[in-house]
């Protein structure tokens, strides 16, 4: 610690100005840091006292007269009651506190001998404070006279007035006029209570007659309400012709209050200005307000039927001169206000308190403003001036002056400027005093700043006269300058964007005449804290999670005080982290888990270090579907429109893009809403088309960006009438499913769109072309059968709708086609152009249009496969069809079997059905490689050698030429053997052994079948030879020697015979069918082919054919190939268009005919 240069001081602190509580006393305080170290005197200062008006309520308990002051050595007090001395001490009623000037007054006993002003003194040798004067008020209770009151009597059209005269009492009062029974008296422009309590009647009317009016005047400070005697009033009518009465009424306005035509309102700027206005006359006049040579202000406003005019706070402007104007239709009266705005006063300058050094001249300044302008008063320890004579001491208008002043001139100046509207009092307190700098500012503290932002470093100085503060770093002796450098006048150093080099001591030197003081202060500067990374405004659908991100950067020192808090609208967010918590932070991040309507806001992250702080901020958006759109009505009712209207609802920051208008009606789908209109999200009204003798009701839902909000409460329900339907019948079918009847289908109208009771259909048709009338059908369903047409002819048809209120709109004409029939001719020139072994296009010649007898549908290829070339035993195939779709003339046929025989026809079809198909054609197809074999597997494995066994390929597509087998080492190694290969020439081998391979290697080998065209599909096995040659192997297994296989078919022959000779001994002589007959002893060259024998497509060609085949001419003939396949044109057709390749590939097994022909009976011999 740096050592004070003058003993006994600490640091330092500049002038302390305190201004009481009540603004009274403007002091100077001594710190009191200084007073430990050195006993100063002060002068006395009023720290409390009573307000300037004290009321003695009946229900309080106590009034304390309230003065507090405080002052080196402690002031005395005393107390002034009305300008004469005063001492609570004398009284015993009076309870005194110690060491205070307060007292309190009782509320017990008569209080009134307590009632007055008064006025508090503190002092001490210095001086003496004065308090503002306090008048202590004691209210009575305020009461109407007693008296009896005569009844008033009145002609009917005169003036009338009560008067209430209510007591004095404490404001403010409020003035009622009832009845006995506290009904208040009815007022409107006839009848009207005045600012002065007194109740106008401009005119009087026979039923203001009753005995009962009251003036109830209250009282509420002191709560306290008083009733005047009940007052009488008697209406006198004439009884005159209606004429004459009304000649007597009717009179010009006169004003009742205020009385003459002028008069003069004073009032105290910041007071409401009230102006009132009471006529009479008949017809009751209307009042006028304007202000002479300006208008009235715009805070001006009329009330009570425009009899009084208010002005709220008033200010200077609005002094000037007012006039009011009652006017009926006989006249006007009026009456001029000159309204006057005086102010009390205000402090232009008020006195200060100062500390002045011995020898120094000093100036006290007192001015006040108002109107009348004050009087300035003078007072020094709370006596005037006179009283306290000084040589040194001049006062020139406002200004007082202390000339070359010494210690003894210290005082207590008082200065109170008053005119009729208030009074105000200042104290200053004058310290004459030399003191050596007295530094109150710790020695040895440490400031923290942040770089780029900054420092402030405290030294606080009290000394007189005031001292010449310099600041240095690092003990050297120069002060510290520049332009980021500034020293304030209470000695604080203030470092402007302060910079890491900043960092350092730092010492305050405080000298003055008397001596001088110092002290080190510690500047650290540290990194500021940045959020680098901010979260951007953000958009979040309701009820799912909103993250808000917060990237930080801050001074590693504050690494245990660094805090990251979240705030939302300004307000911190609490987080409980409880199961109920929707808000989590972790990681800078701030989760908002199941968002709702109320988490949208202005979030804000707070970065913050004991130092310094940052913070940025995000509006978080809640999206959600439009509000349900609200206050939904009707209106525009017409025929066959309604409008519709309705108020938005919230769109939840996306904007509505369209309002959905549905419908419900209660006769055909009662409780079902329907869509009836959309209009853009900009329109809060739409006009809806409607059907007739439907009872609707409406609803409307908004739609947005989220989606479709929910819809409104519906509409009552609205029924319009019935009316013609207004449209006919769309999507009219016309159609043929038989030669000479044409099919009439259309689309039958809504439920809704009937418009009425009775809808029927009117159908009119005619030939095209021809010169006929129209026929016309009326039906009720939606299909009418036109009979005895020509096949496949066009006409013309409408369809009008109508029901019991008349006939749609004219229909239009739509055209179709009678009833079609199948086609008569087949196609000619049938060729076939084999592609490759397995695909053919065929050919042929397009039928003529005159024999399709309907709409061309396409051509259709039947094709089906005779038998294999390569084993004759292989018969009929499945057979295929292929639909061609519209008007060609060539088609490819896929997926044969090479090396076989086929055969196919081609016919036309419409949609009645096929025509008939072309001569059968018969085609092979070329040689191709075999499938793959069905059987591949190893049999024995040894040491070096591998036992192989196969199967032929069930179809060779071709004249099998012979095997091809390949192997090759596969051990658990990256790279592979090389692969050897056997060709086999022998195409009846099916078995093989593999010699010389390694021992417990594994072995991949590879088989497949060959023709002359290549070889096919490949087989693969995988195996491992042993370590040893099992003994099996070398004598040679039983299962592979000649003599046992011989054996073995010799026993399965002769079983065979013994079976088949059971069987035929079983049957001899008995009935049979030949079909079951043929199913023995199938005939292959024999049996007949019948259209009913074709199943799906398989790869099995090797069924037995069943059935018979009858040819073109039904008959079978000797020698006939039996492939007579008229019947192979009955198929449904199903196609499409794809390019070259046209029509749907399909095999179809067809039903299988049941017929049994039955075998002569044969006679036993």
């Amino acid at each position: 610690m740096r050592l004070q240069k003058t003993p006994g001081l600490a640091t330092v602190l500049g002038l302390i100005i305190y201004i009481c509580a009540f603004h009274t006393t403007a002091a100077f305080d001594i710190p009191l840091e200084v007073l430990g170290h050195v006993n100063i005197e002060q002068l006395p200062t009023i720290t409390d006292q009573s307000p300037s008006s004290l009321i003695a309520f009946p229900f309080d308990e106590s009034f304390p007269m309230t003065c507090e002051a405080k002052g080196n050595p402690e002031p005395e007090f005393r107390w002034t009651k009305n300008g004469q001395e005063f001492d609570p001490d004398i009284d015993p009623r009076l309870m005194k506190e110690e060491n205070s000037g307060t007292f309190v007054i009782p509320n017990n006993g008569n209080l009134t001998e307590y009632q007055g002003t008064y006025r508090c003194y503190a002092s001490n040798r210095l001086g003496t404070a004065i308090s503002k004067e306090i008048e202590f008020i004691v209210p009575h209770v305020p009461k109407f006279p007693k008296e009896t009151l005569d009844p008033v009597e009145v002609e009917e059209g005169q003036p009338l007035v009560l008067e209430c005269n209510p007591p004095q009492g404490i404001p403010p009062l409020q003035i009622y006029w009832m009845t006995i029974s506290l009904q208040h008296i009815e007022q409107d422009e006839r009848v009207h209570m005045g600012l002065n309590g007194d109740l106008y009647f401009s005119h009087a009317v026979e039923k203001d007659s009753r005995r009962d009016y009251c003036c109830f005047a209250a009282f509420p400070r002191i709560r306290t309400i008083v009733q005047k005697n009940a007052m009488s009033v008697i209406v006198k009518t004439k009884n005159l012709s209606p004429e004459t009465a009304n000649a007597i009424l009717q009179r010009r306005p006169s004003l009742l209050s205020p009385s003459g035509g002028e008069s003069v309102t004073q009032l105290v700027k910041g007071q409401d200005l009230k102006l009132e206005c009471i006529a009479e006359g008949f017809p009751t006049p209307q009042v006028e307000w304007v202000k002479m040579g300006d208008l009235l202000q715009s805070k001006a406003r009329k009330e009570k039927h425009n009899k009084l005019l208010i002005v709220k706070e008033v200010e200077l402007e609005d002094s000037g001169k007012y006039m009011c104007t009652a006017k009926n239709a006989l006249g006007q009266a009026h009456h001029y206000f000159t309204v006057r705005v005086e102010e009390p006063p205000e402090w232009v300058v008020e006195p200060e308190s100062q500390l002045s050094m011995i020898g120094a001249d000093v100036l006290i300044k007192c001015s006040a403003s108002g109107t009348p302008p004050p009087s300035i008063t003078w007072r020094v320890n709370g006596e005037p001036l006179q009283g306290a004579p000084a040589a040194n001491r001049k006062v020139f208008d406002d200004t007082i002056m202390l000339h070359n002043a010494k210690e003894s001139d210290s005082a207590v100046y008082q200065c109170e400027a008053s005119n009729k509207h208030g009074t105000l009092l200042s104290n200053a307190n004058i310290m004459i005093i030399n003191l050596a700098p007295m530094i109150l500012t710790k020695e040895g503290e440490e400031y923290t700043a942040v770089e780029g932002k900054g420092a402030m470093m405290h030294c606080n100085v009290f000394s007189s006269p005031p001292p010449t503060i310099t600041w240095s770093r690092d003990d050297s002796s120069e002060s510290v300058e520049g332009p980021r450098f500034s020293v304030h006048d209470n000695g604080s150093l203030e470092i402007y964007s302060a910079e890491k080099d900043d960092a350092g001591q730092y010492t305050c030197l405080a000298k003055n005449t008397e001596g001088s003081s110092a002290i080190d202060a510690m500047l650290y500067v540290k990194d500021p804290t940045r959020i680098v990374v901010a979260q951007e405004d953000l958009q979040v659908l309701v009820g799912t999670t909103a993250q808000l991100s917060c990237l930080t950067q801050y001074d590693k020192s504050f690494t245990n005080d660094f805090e990251l808090l979240w705030e939302k609208d300004d307000i911190p967010i609490t987080l409980n982290y409880t199961e109920n918590s929707r808000y989590f932070v972790e990681n800078g991040v701030l989760q908002i888990t199941n968002v709702s309507h109320g988490d949208q806001g202005l979030f804000t992250c707070v970065a913050r270090t004991p130092v310094d702080r940052d913070a940025a901020s995000a509006l978080l958006m809640v999206l959600d579907v439009p509000d349900v759109p609200e206050y939904l009505v009707l209106s525009d009712h017409k025929s066959r429109s309604v409008k519709l209207k309705w108020i938005p609802g919230d769109d939840h920051n996306s904007s509505t893009t369209e309002f959905i208008v549905e419908y419900e009606e209660s006769q055909w789908e009662p409780g079902s809403w329907k869509e009836l209109l959309r209009v853009p999200g900009n329109h809060n009204s739409a006009v809806a088309k409607l059907h007739g003798h439907v009872d609707y009701r409406f609803r409307v839902s908004g739609v947005n960006d989220v989606g479709r909000g929910r819809p409104s409460k519906p509409t009552e329900r609205y029924k319009t009438l019935p009316t013609a339907p207004d449209k006919n019948p769309e999507n009219i079918k016309i159609e043929g499913h038989l030669p000479h009847e044409m099919d009439i289908n259309w689309e039958p109208l809504l439920p809704i769109e009937h418009n009425g009771p009775g809808l029927e259909y009117e159908v009119f048709y005619k030939r095209q072309g021809v010169e006929e009338d129209w026929q016309k059908h009326t039906v009720k369903r939606h299909s009418f059968v036109v009979k005895n047409t020509p096949t496949f002819v066009p006409y013309e048809i409408k369809i009008q709708a109508r029901n019991n209120q008349g006939l749609a709109p004219e229909p239009k004409i739509a055209t179709g086609y009678s009833g079609e029939d199948f086609p008569s001719a087949a196609p000619e020139d049938v060729a076939v152009e084999v592609m490759n072994s397995s695909v053919v296009k065929v050919s042929w010649t397009r039928v003529h249009k005159d024999t399709l007898h309907g709409h061309l549908g396409g051509y259709r290829v039947n094709w089906w496969r005779l038998r294999s070339l390569s084993d004759s035993k292989k018969k009929h195939g499945d057979k295929q069809t292929l639909a061609i779709p519209g008007d060609r003339n060539h088609s490819v046929l896929p997926g044969l079997t090479p090396f076989s025989e086929y055969s196919l026809m081609v016919m036309t079809f419409n949609g009645r059905g096929n025509g008939p198909g072309s001569h059968p054609l018969n085609f092979k197809t070329p040689e191709g490689v075999p499938e793959k074999n069905p059987v591949f597997r190893v049999t024995d494995v040894q040491k070096d050698t591998v036992s192989l066994a196969w199967a032929a390929p069930s179809e060779p597509n071709g004249i099998l030429t012979g095997y091809l087998v390949e192997y090759q080492l596969i051990n658990e190694t990256e790279e592979v053997g090389p692969l050897q290969t056997i060709d086999i020439r022998e195409p009846d081998t099916t078995k093989w052994m593999l010699r010389d391979l390694e021992p417990l290697s594994k072995y991949k080998l590879y088989l497949r079948s060959c023709t002359s065209v290549g070889c096919g599909p490949i087989s693969i096995e995988e195996c491992t030879t042993t370590l040893e040659t099992s003994l099996a192997s070398v004598h040679g297994g039983i299962s592979t020697q000649g003599w046992f296989i011989g054996l073995m078919c010799a026993i399965a022959l002769l079983t065979l015979i013994v079976l088949i000779a059971c069987f035929v001994n079983r049957n001899k002589g008995g009935k049979y069918s030949v079909k079951e007959k043929e199913d023995l002893h199938p005939d292959v060259e024999s049996q007949g082919m019948n259209d009913d024998t074709f199943c799906e497509y398989s790869d099995n060609d090797e069924k037995p054919l069943k059935g018979s085949q009858h040819s073109l001419s039904r008959e079978i003939k000797a020698g006939d190939s039996g492939d007579s396949l008229v019947d192979y044109g009955d198929e449904e057709v199903q196609f499409n268009e794809d390019g070259s390749f046209i029509g749907e590939y399909a095999g179809r097994k067809e039903k299988r005919a049941s017929a049994e022909i039955k075998a002569p009976a044969q006679t036993p011999a």
